[in-house]
């Protein structure tokens, strides 16, 4: 690379790996999405350690993990004086080495029109908040229409979320999310690097495809759901069923045929964001752009689609965390496929890699492998992270710990389905309490590493002459250059 390429990531909301044709699914082709894959790094183990958007978002733009960084479930935010805490954001340390930095789409953010370091911002915001104005609203509001309500879906209930929209293909979310990304880069991509980041807010629900897009599924022809085993999450699944009977939704009957009906209106969302993928590259090549770019395509999480009963997101079966990363990096492997552990946050040390900027000590991130760049040792473990449960995965072994049942324990390589909870098998006693000490040990090294804004002082203050007088203070929150300090003596 020459000169500092110019990154886009591209990163749908709550998509699942195995509804990519590159991953391996035969019933829906993404040919436009697989083209990233064919000119460069497939990641076969990439990991969401915290599935849920909020967390797994701020996650990504922090580089630190949940419990650090403070962020497990969606009612929480990234604290509005981040920066006062010496906290900066992927954008914002972009913004400062040059680039100029663009968020189109989906974020996620609180409140959702902050800026998080991104320039350049066209809002396109998740598919049930439909009471946010943002840029989308004003762009439907132009054309006469207005965002549909989830509860307004005459069948979005019933169907569990598939549902029927009268908005046409030509307005609809993930188009005009599309076409804002290709206005950016015919707009400002010849002006210097850029790094946009482009937020879809499909395939997440409402499943719902435009009726006018050439391209239906059969439910007929969708993969099997994974049954619900005996020893699933009980309490887990009881919270949802009635978190869902609470919106009108009746998850205590989900049915084969209902699940194969979402997951068709699914594929229809998921082929329509890969049309906008193939837009967003002819873009580029257009304007002779694609060959100084590194291309990013993953996401914050998957969708269970009526997977062990469930729907949604927000626990540690593999579909929800288990996410497809890939990456096109100009000059590198073509058509390659890595097998190590990596998480989506690492996107992050990945990015700024790619940028030339240093990679702050908080950040937990670790820079993607077989990318060409000075790597850190693999992973070994992925640990999960999330308000009601904990997790760690050794590539094998999966420990989930939740809050309302009691730990389960699956063998992912006999059993990629878990289906069969071992937690109770003395003959994997030994497992169990390995994989427990880690997770322990983990949490308990995250807690402390987030408590990095309240430190006092880097040092002991027995010997501080000003701390014995009175009227002393220590001052919060620390200011940037503090918490450099606390960066090299404490983290």
């Amino acid at each position: 690379m020459p000169e500092l390429p110019n990154i886009l990531f591209l990163f749908p909301d709550q998509l699942r790996r195995d509804f990519l044709s590159c991953y391996g699914a035969e019933f829906i082709d993404t040919p436009n999405i697989d083209s990233i894959a064919g000119r460069g790094v497939r990641y076969d183990r990439a990991y969401s350690a915290s599935p849920l958007c909020v967390p797994a978002r701020t996650a990504l733009m922090t580089g630190m993990n949940a419990i650090r960084n403070g962020v497990s479930d969606n009612l929480h935010a990234l604290r509005p004086d981040y920066n006062e805490a010496g906290i900066q954001t992927w954008p914002q340390l972009l913004s400062d080495a040059g680039y100029y930095t663009s968020a189109v789409g989906k974020m996620h953010f609180y409140p959702w029109d902050a800026l998080h370091g991104f320039q350049y911002r066209v809002v396109c915001e998740d598919k049930l908040w439909t009471n946010i104005r943002d840029d989308y609203h004003h762009y439907l509001t132009e054309h006469g229409r207005k965002k549909m309500p989830w509860d307004r879906y005459g069948d979005y209930l019933e169907k569990k979320g598939a549902a029927t929209t009268d908005v046409p293909w030509e307005h609809s979310w993930d188009r005009y999310t599309g076409r804002e990304a290709c206005r950016f880069i015919d707009n400002y991509g010849g002006d210097g690097p850029f790094a946009m980041m482009v937020g879809f807010p499909g395939p997440h629900d409402p499943y719902d495809p435009a009726v006018d897009f050439s391209e239906r599924f059969n439910p007929e022809d969708m993969p099997d759901p994974v049954p619900a085993a005996d020893d699933d999450p009980g309490s887990l699944r009881a919270t949802h069923i009635e978190a869902r009977r609470n919106m009108g939704m009746d998850l205590e009957q989900f049915t084969t045929e209902e699940k194969k009906t979402i997951r068709a209106h699914y594929a229809g969302l998921v082929k329509q964001i890969d049309h906008e993928v193939g837009e967003i590259i002819d873009s580029l090549r257009s304007r002779g752009l694609l060959e100084n770019t590194v291309i990013i395509f993953s996401t914050d999480h998957g969708d269970y689609l009526g997977d062990h009963g469930l729907d949604g997101k927000a626990a540690f079966f593999e579909a929800a965390t288990h996410i497809p990363l890939l990456v096109s990096l100009p000059g590198g492997l073509q058509g390659s496929v890595n097998s190590d552990l990596v998480e989506l946050r690492d996107v992050t040390a990945t990015i700024l890699k790619i940028a030339g900027c240093e990679q702050p000590r908080y950040m937990d991130a670790q820079i993607l492998p077989d990318l060409g760049f000075q790597e850190p040792p693999a992973r070994t473990r992925i640990f999960g992270m999330l308000t009601q449960g904990w997790m760690v995965f050794d590539g094998e072994w999966k420990l989930c710990q939740y809050s309302l049942d009691g730990p389960m324990l699956f063998n992912l390589k006999d059993d990629p389905d878990e289906l069969i909870n071992l937690v109770k098998d003395p003959a994997y006693g030994d497992v169990f309490r390995r994989l427990s000490a880690e997770l322990t040990k983990e949490m308990m090294q995250s807690i402390v590493l987030s408590m990095h804004d309240r430190l006092v002082a880097p040092y002991s203050l027995s010997s501080e002459d000003r701390m014995g007088r009175e009227g002393w203070q220590w001052k919060f929150p620390a200011d940037a250059s503090e918490a450099t300090k606390v960066g090299v003596d404490y983290y």
